[in-house]
């Protein structure tokens, strides 16, 4: 386990890093011409991006980032 102390304003920009790579990679599971072996590591570094968001991020604004178990199967 590590720690790290961080200014509010540092926490904001993770956050938005964060967020940002997040969109860019559900954004990437909607095109049909990737394979399905990159979407699955795909699907597993958004759930890494997810949990680091869930430790920086308030509830509220996590919770936009949630897939539904519908929603990963359609993706």
């Amino acid at each position: 386990m590590l720690g790290i102390l961080i200014h509010e304003k540092e926490r904001l920009e993770i956050q938005y890093l964060l967020k940002r790579e997040m969109d860019e990679i559900l954004y990437d599971l909607q095109d049909s011409r990737i394979d399905q072996v990159v979407k699955r590591a795909m699907k597993e570094r958004y759930q890494i991006l997810f949990s680091l968001l869930t430790r920086v991020a308030p509830h509220n604004e996590c919770v936009n980032y949630i897939i539904s178990s519908k929603k990963k199967e359609g993706i």
